[in-house]
């Protein structure tokens, strides 16, 4: 198995539902949840990166009983800014491949961390790895909190957009509401692996005209011209949690109040 880190960036703040991380799903905070998930992926080592007291106190290894919170800044905008923090706090090497794992989805499969941290591992020439699933709906398609890929033939990404793309201009003849078909659209997941030296690079980077516009992180790198490979997910991952019904749906699935 590659040899890989997991590290989960967790805050406190968020606008639609607030004090997210530590939201009781059957009687432990989602954090946990996440946590198991991804100790589940085969790691090395897992830590959950926050600048909060509170999620801290939750961040627990379930197996050693022992704290496994990184404690960041305060002043980090992103997720990847708070993890390339990590990765200096610990001194990681520039070729240590660390993986992103989303702190908002307590289904995750784990075979998708270990997917994504092997996909990085075989393209030496990249400088971050993610995933996609085939968009299953035209209303998906459409939907702008949907993130769409379009990659080369050998599975390089070209282009992140919230726009339906590749757009069919054939199955579209009086305009976007009259868009039929989505064959080949990719969904693109937000979960990602980074070499360290890659973390360091795109930290540094001022975001983009690209970024600004669509308000797509990844996208800053791809438009630096660092190497970004897409792979199809292995698992079908459930939605995260960004709303109240998305809370409830979670806990259906699991069974848990």
């Amino acid at each position: 198995m590659v040899p890989f880190k997991v590290v989960i960036p967790a805050r406190y703040a968020s606008a639609r539902l607030p004090a997210k991380p530590l939201l009781d799903i059957g009687g432990r905070p989602m954090i946990q949840w996440v946590i198991e998930a991804a100790l589940q992926s085969g790691a090395d080592e897992v830590l959950v990166a926050t600048d909060d007291a509170r999620i801290a106190a939750v961040a627990i290894d379930p197996r050693s009983g022992q704290s496994i919170a990184a404690m960041t800044g305060s002043e980090h905008l992103s997720g990847t800014d708070r993890i390339a923090e990590v990765a200096r706090q610990r001194g990681w090497s520039r070729r240590t491949i660390v993986v992103n794992v989303q702190g908002d989805e307590p289904l995750l499969p784990p075979v998708l961390v270990g997917q994504v941290a092997a996909l990085l591992e075989q393209h030496a020439d990249a400088a971050i790895a993610t995933l996609s699933t085939p968009v299953n709906s035209l209303h998906e398609f459409l939907d702008p909190n949907v993130v769409k890929v379009v990659t080369s033939r050998e599975g390089t990404a070209l282009y992140f957009s919230r726009a339906p793309i590749p757009w069919n201009r054939d199955g579209a003849p009086q305009g976007l509401s009259s868009q039929v078909n989505f064959t080949g659209a990719q969904r693109h997941l937000g979960i990602y692996a980074y070499r360290v030296e890659a973390l360091e690079q795109v930290t540094a980077l001022l975001p983009g005209e690209l970024e600004l516009t669509e308000k797509l992180e990844q996208l800053r790198a791809l438009q630096a011209g660092m190497k970004l490979v897409v792979a199809v997910a292995s698992a079908m991952p459930p939605a995260g949690v960004d709303t109240e019904s998305d809370l409830i749906r979670v806990r259906a699935v699991l069974g848990v109040s």
